[in-house]
């Protein structure tokens, strides 16, 4: 089993920067695929951005594109999500998952393809 806590959200003002961290332990190795996901009031959770095993390759939602940057520790098991230029519309929970991988794995974007998940952190973006 791997557990995973979130920490970092908040409440900030548009235009400012977060960043989120994701601290894995258990099964846990180096071989996670992780990826955060969030999910706003009213809606369904979407895809925010993903990292592969090694953290040689990143995948990003359209909506956040050149605004956050995933990056992964793999000595620490820890996973980040840096948000700059945060719009009111980021406003959501935001969820780290994680999923064992294998070597030179491609990123994951949807949330049936994770095993585990954290607990969310919020993050408030006001206008």
């Amino acid at each position: 089993q791997v557990q995973l806590v979130e920490s970092g959200g908040g409440l900030v003002q548009a235009g400012d920067s977060l960043r989120l961290s994701c601290a894995a332990s258990g099964r846990t190795g180096s071989s996670l695929a992780m990826g955060w996901f969030r999910q706003a009031p009213g809606k369904e959770r979407e895809f925010v951005a993903a990292v592969n095993w090694e953290g040689s390759r990143t995948s990003y939602a359209d909506s956040v594109k050149g605004r956050f940057t995933i990056s992964k520790d793999n000595a620490e098991n820890i996973l980040y999500l840096q948000m700059n230029t945060l719009k009111p519309e980021d406003t959501a929970v935001y969820y780290c998952a994680a999923r064992h991988a294998t070597r030179y794995s491609n990123t994951y974007y949807s949330a049936p393809e994770y095993d585990y998940w954290g607990q969310g952190t919020q993050v408030t973006v006001s206008s």
